[in-house]
């Protein structure tokens, strides 16, 4: 890409150097910096408006009318100060984690009654000297976001204050006309990008769901598609092949749950030599400094959310030497394949078994009469062997997309770090 003729030095470390006829100047000489104070609730004697509030800002680039705000209220002064305005520029000042501070927002048009809400921080530049929108990829660089974080102060919860947005440096081209050039430059750039980036991740999803898919319909119908089927005798099922046999898992699977012993987060937090994973319901959760088991068992959630919104595996193998607490099943096939068996045993859906609704559970004793079906040892070995090839391609493919993601989200971030530091000069690209 073209740089510019001649260069200086910023005097910033994270700028680096500019453009010879660009400057820097501080926040505070460029606009107002107004930190909101409006909370989420509703006040007698106040007006009522529409709150942007933190996940609005944490979760959009851009801040449209598309976005549903919560209600709220808040006062005359408030609502004259903090109603949004088309390219003020919203950021994060406070948060439980220092990398989630000065995260920003663009405000894409005027809002009627819209305010910024509490968390938040309002930039509001002065239009004669700094475009909104330039400045919205100012604080988006990979500087800025590194600033906020060597700033932030705090423990469990990080914050920074009003003198720390008003004194950052911006780095400022010679004329607003340029400013413009370079947000729409980056506007556009950016936008295509993230519309690669989103196929790609479309992909993975697609990926995923047709290996979910190619897994169901192995372990539940087998490889051949011609054997004959019959009734599973159970409605989720459907057809299964003929020759295989219903049983209850009690009489695939022996327990192991007599074992399993819980440790409480005191007591491995004494612990100084843990080596050894510690499992719960969803997997391992700590080291700890002793085993119970050594050997190759499948656990099972017990209990938790996860029973029913299975955002992660549910059934899972341990293996080497591990303890497992009370909130996983421990189970061990009696025979087979211990692979296909875990494979099975994920794609069922328990919620058919789990009683309590603010803390689902799956009992012992419900989870070892869940009726199954049981094919043949080396049936069992084939699925599996095919099951293990299929996916062993199919994440080969997710892995490979992934890291293209990965590689134009890298980019896109040195770009705008480039871009807005003046390291290249993209004004003939915004008028070609």
């Amino acid at each position: 890409m073209k740089k510019y003729n001649t260069y200086k030095d910023s005097g910033v470390q994270w700028i680096g150097e500019i453009p010879k006829k660009w400057e820097i100047k501080r926040l505070k000489l460029l606009g107002d910096i107004i930190p909101s104070n409006v909370d989420k609730k509703t006040k007698e004697g106040e007006r009522k408006v529409e709150l942007c509030n933190y996940v609005d800002v944490y979760k959009n680039d851009f801040i449209t009318d598309d976005i549903k705000f919560m209600k709220a209220s808040a006062s005359d002064v408030q609502i004259e100060k903090l109603t949004l305005r088309k390219f003020d520029v919203i950021a994060t000042k406070d948060s439980e984690d220092p990398k989630d501070i000065g995260v920003p927002a663009l405000v894409k048009s005027d809002f009627d009654n819209v305010v910024c809400g509490y968390h938040l921080t309002l930039v509001r530049c002065n239009e004669n000297v700094l475009n909104g929108n330039y400045f919205y990829w100012v604080i988006r660089s990979e500087g800025s976001s590194q600033y906020f974080y060597t700033v932030a102060r705090g423990i469990t919860r990080y914050a920074i204050g009003s003198n720390v947005f008003k004194n950052i440096n911006v780095p400022l081209p010679e004329s607003l006309e340029e400013q413009t050039q370079i947000a729409n430059y980056l506007n556009h750039k950016t936008a295509q990008l993230d519309t690669l980036i989103a196929k790609k991740e479309q992909l993975i999803n697609l990926l995923q769901e047709e290996r979910t898919a190619m897994i169901n319909q192995a372990v539940t119908k087998g490889l051949d598609p011609n054997v004959r089927m019959k009734d599973s005798g159970m409605e989720w099922l459907g057809e299964i092949p003929e020759h295989w046999e219903r049983k209850k898992l009690k009489h695939i699977f022996d327990s192991r749950n007599s074992i399993r012993v819980p440790l409480s987060s005191e007591e491995r937090g004494k612990m100084e030599s843990k080596t050894y994973d510690y499992y719960g319901a969803s997997g391992v959760i700590d080291k700890v400094e002793d085993y119970l088991f050594d050997e190759e068992l499948i656990l099972i959630g017990e209990d938790g959310a996860n029973l029913l919104t299975r955002s992660k595996r549910l059934a899972f193998i341990a293996n080497g030497k591990y303890w497992v607490n009370n909130h996983a099943h421990i189970i061990k096939p009696k025979k087979g394949n211990i692979y296909y068996l875990c494979e099975l045993l994920e794609m069922l859906d328990y919620s058919i078994w789990v009683t309590g609704s603010a803390q689902p559970k799956l009992t012992q004793e419900a989870l070892m009469s869940i009726q199954l079906f049981e094919p043949s040892v080396s049936e069992q070995n084939e699925i599996y062997e095919f099951i293990n090839l299929e996916s062993q391609r199919m994440n080969s493919l997710i892995s490979k997309t992934q890291q293209e993601i990965n590689l134009l989200k890298e980019y896109k971030t040195a770009l705008i770090s480039e871009v807005v530091t003046g390291k290249v000069d993209v004004r003939e690209d915004v008028l070609n």
